[in-house]
């Protein structure tokens, strides 16, 4: 366990938490040798012996390590200490966005252009530097107190030319804002993260979210089918341009969208000019449900390329076997003054092909053929989508360029993993633990409510607790799903009813309590209803922390005419609620 007052690598030493994961903690440190803050995340202890995890972890180290952009989160340093895995990173003064929009609801609409160039910016550098991010929302987007935005948690982004992602890898981001590709397990692309951009632009310019639902998987399902909503239906000052690229960035089918993310940092730059604010709506050039295509992430060399290609080699080789037999002489000399002018020895780099699908037996030849050599021992991963026996990439990287008898490492797939490590949920959001959970590992998820006492800045979304013990291993079966309960906060983040469903005014008073509301009473003489019944409220929709609740009550005549006509009710009001 870090404690405050640890150092990390005798170096960071620890000043405070400041955020929990499923995977890994989040603290606040001193960097005692440049004598600045840091943020460094620590790989949970309970999962620091399991290689999976591990492997994950220092991905997102890698990932973040190619990036230098002024709105990503920088990264410092990454190692380990006593057990202990971590990586340093930039630490920022400020809040996420998720916190700026349950704060004030809508931004203006300056502000949230501002924040989009920031964001697309950043993604279009991740992209350049072939990453993707795959998780974008507001909870992973810092604002620092200055108004730059900070792309951060790149835990589960994807390296366009990585092929070895195993299935614990492969969870998905938020529901929320989860493309269709992603929903319907077609894999990711640079316009995923467009489409979660355009979902993100949507809830900054609307203050809610397009698509709603009772469980994860409807929400999924209407990310597949159902339409965006108008942004201008919802707020008619809004030009149809900036609705335009709500549109282009949020269609289902991906041909739909912008070709890359420098195109839409474009498009949002001139989508205030006077000249664009009144455009065409934009009209889908291609079907929205037409979801075959496949977006390229790296030019694929199908299996009977590659025969092709080694089919082609072989001919060339023995049409001049002869010209090589008569020159021999010559290729001895030459080899041996390589041998003794090493400075003069150079080799062509040649581009690592894709192997992907092909048999290891098959996939060594294709190697060997161009010049490669084949290390003896593969790497098995388990794979999703590879069958086992197949190959899922290589080390170096699949379209690395690389000279030519570098010794290549195989990735072997060892098929779909038929087991499941029980993560730690608590501190995440139900809705997308929800979808994973039965999505990816067929389980049977229920979620149940449990009373707890609820603060202020609370997420009623959050999982408070789990039924089953992180670390626990289960079987992957659709035919008999293993059952898991979710808890989360019992508590409302709409009014109730108080009329239809005939509270009284005790319990109106303590639900007041409970939500640090400001509570009064009016009474109003009525023979129609019993004495104390209470027949309005003055609030519907969302609870606010400290807002005023007024609820109407009825008093019998004849009891009202039995008091002191000297008392007034406010004043009554008052002592029963005791809020003013």
């Amino acid at each position: 366990m870090i404690t405050k007052g640890q150092r990390i690598n005798d170096r960071y030493e620890i000043i405070k938490s400041i955020g929990e994961g499923g995977m890994a903690n989040v603290y606040l440190a001193q960097d005692t040798i440049l004598n600045r803050k840091v943020a460094i995340k620590v790989l949970r202890g309970d999962l620091a012996t399991d290689e999976k995890f591990i492997r994950r972890f220092q991905r997102e180290a890698l990932a973040a390590s190619s990036l230098s952009h002024p709105n990503i989160v920088e990264m410092y340093d990454v190692g380990e200490d006593n057990g202990n895995y971590y990586i340093v990173m930039e630490y920022v003064e400020g809040r996420t966005l998720k916190q700026l929009l349950k704060k004030r609801g809508t931004l203006t609409l300056p502000e949230v252009i501002d924040i989009m160039l920031q964001l697309t910016d950043g993604i279009a550098h991740a992209h350049d530097s072939y990453i993707i991010h795959r998780d974008l929302k507001p909870q992973n987007i810092m604002i620092a107190d200055d108004g730059a935005i900070k792309i951060t948690d790149f835990g589960i982004a994807m390296a366009l030319n990585s092929t070895q992602l195993t299935q614990t890898n492969s969870v998905m981001g938020s529901v929320h804002y989860l493309p269709p590709e992603q929903a319907s397990g077609k894999g990711s692309t640079t316009k995923s993260d467009i489409y979660s951009m355009g979902i993100l632009f949507f809830e900054l310019l609307t203050g809610k979210l397009p698509f709603k639902g009772e469980n994860a998987v409807e929400i999924a399902l209407k990310h597949m089918k159902d339409p965006i909503p108008s942004v201008r239906k919802i707020n008619p000052n809004i030009p149809q341009s900036i609705e335009n690229i709500v549109l282009k960035s949020t269609a289902k089918n991906p041909k739909n969208r912008y070709n890359d993310v420098k195109e839409m940092y474009n498009d949002l730059k001139t989508a205030l000019n006077e000249e664009r604010k009144n455009e065409p709506k934009y009209i889908y050039k291609y079907p929205e449900h037409d979801m075959d295509e496949k977006e390229p992430v790296l030019q694929e060399v199908k299996e009977e390329q590659v025969a092709k290609q080694i089919t082609e080699e072989k001919e060339s080789k023995s049409n001049i076997v002869i010209w090589i037999l008569s020159i021999v002489f010559l290729l001895g000399v030459i080899a041996l003054g390589v041998v003794l002018y090493p400075t003069f020895k150079g080799s062509d780099n040649i581009k690592i092909p894709d192997v992907t699908n092909l048999s290891v037996e098959q996939a060594e030849k294709a190697l060997t053929n161009i010049g490669f050599n084949v290390a003896n021992e593969t790497i098995k991963e388990y794979s999703e989508t590879i069958p086992e026996g197949k190959v899922i990439g290589t080390d170096p990287a699949i379209g690395r360029s690389r000279p030519k008898g570098t010794t290549i490492t195989i990735c072997e797939s060892l098929g779909k993993n038929d087991t499941y490590i029980i993560e730690n949920y608590v501190g995440k959001n139900y809705i997308e633990v929800q979808t994973t959970l039965e999505k990816l590992y067929k389980m049977d998820v229920e979620i149940e409510k449990r009373s707890i006492e609820i603060t202020e800045d609370m997420d009623l979304q959050l999982i408070i607790d789990q039924s089953l013990e992180v670390g626990t291993e289960i079987t992957i079966s659709e035919e008999n799903p293993t059952k898991i309960i979710l808890y989360i906060p019992d508590a409302y983040d709409q009014y109730p009813d108080f009329v239809a469903e005939g509270w009284t005014v005790d319990e109106v008073e303590e639900f007041a309590k409970k939500y640090s509301l400001k509570f009064y009473i009016d009474y109003v003489e009525s023979t129609e209803y019993p004495d104390g019944t209470i027949i309005k409220q003055s609030r519907t929709g969302k609870i606010v922390n400290g807002a005023s609740l007024t609820i109407t009550v009825t008093r019998v005549p004849d009891e009202i005419s039995t008091e002191d006509p000297s008392v007034d009710d406010t004043d009554k009001t008052e002592d029963t609620s005791g809020n003013q």
